[in-house]
């Protein structure tokens, strides 16, 4: 199987190339919105490597909201 170029993609599968990316960079910067509102202790390990974590395509956003913190939602100003 060999790599297609995005000309070569049907008009679906560039919607869901887009479509994939917007969701990525939705929870990513979801994560890192959470990540900083929330005080240390209220975040399972290091803050910089959840926030490094977070750019490994949708499972780090995911593994953050899952097993990175703790306690509930940050608290608004």
């Amino acid at each position: 199987m060999h790599r297609k170029s995005w000309k070569q993609l049907n008009p679906t599968q560039r919607r869901l190339v887009v479509l994939g990316g917007a969701l990525q960079l939705t929870m990513q910067g979801a994560a890192l919105r959470d990540l900083r509102r929330r005080a240390p202790d209220e975040v399972n390990g290091p803050r910089w490597a959840w926030a490094c974590a977070t750019f490994v395509n949708t499972v780090g956003p995911c593994a953050y909201f899952l097993f990175g913190r703790r306690g509930g939602l940050p608290a608004f100003d």
